[in-house]
């Protein structure tokens, strides 16, 4: 072979190798891609502070309220959970009483007012009945985690009661995820 032909060859031979490489480093592919992917499990969660209201003796047909002036028994709906919510309300009949929205024999009615939104100050104004068979909105869509929101309770006795003994008119607070 001649110098000639065999620096040829080996030009060749570098310029395959060379053209190797960039093909073999250049084209590369993998079977398989990965996504990276978290989740995190829905808490809707409310808890209520102080959580109880006394309203004491009253006389048929009136009315008391948790304001400042009355009772000063604020309560405060905390989002526990690690969504936005919404929070809903309801009352409840006692065992004699009849909840309503207006006042009869064994019938009382219980209102709530939302004080982060609303002048609770001047009953009944802002105040809105519960009802016992389904939830009414207390606050809704800003509810953020650790939110808060104030709400006052009113409550008027029967016109007229025929039972004279201690009952338990509770108020439920519900929270449902935020849409």
């Amino acid at each position: 072979m001649s110098k000639k032909s065999l620096k040829l060859f080996l030009l060749s031979f570098v310029l395959v190798g060379i053209f190797s490489l960039v093909v073999v480093l250049g084209v590369k592919a993998d079977d398989t891609g990965t996504v990276t992917a978290t989740v995190t499990v829905q808490n809707i969660s409310v808890s209520v502070d102080d959580g109880g209201v006394t309203y004491g003796t009253m006389a048929s047909n009136t009315s008391k309220t948790t304001l400042s002036g009355e009772l000063n028994d604020m309560q405060t709906a905390t989002n526990d959970g690690n969504v936005t919510e919404d929070f809903n309300i309801k009352g409840k009949d006692s065992d004699n009483w009849e909840l309503a929205d207006t006042t009869a024999s064994d019938q009382y009615v219980h209102q709530f007012c939302n004080e982060t939104d609303d002048d609770c100050s001047s009953p009944p104004t802002s105040y809105t009945a519960m009802n016992e068979d389904s939830y009414t909105t207390l606050d809704e869509d800003i509810v953020a985690t650790t939110g808060t929101t104030d709400f006052h309770l009113q409550i008027t006795t029967p016109n007229p009661s025929t039972v004279y003994t201690q009952q338990s008119v509770d108020v439920t607070v519900q929270a449902v995820a935020a849409n």
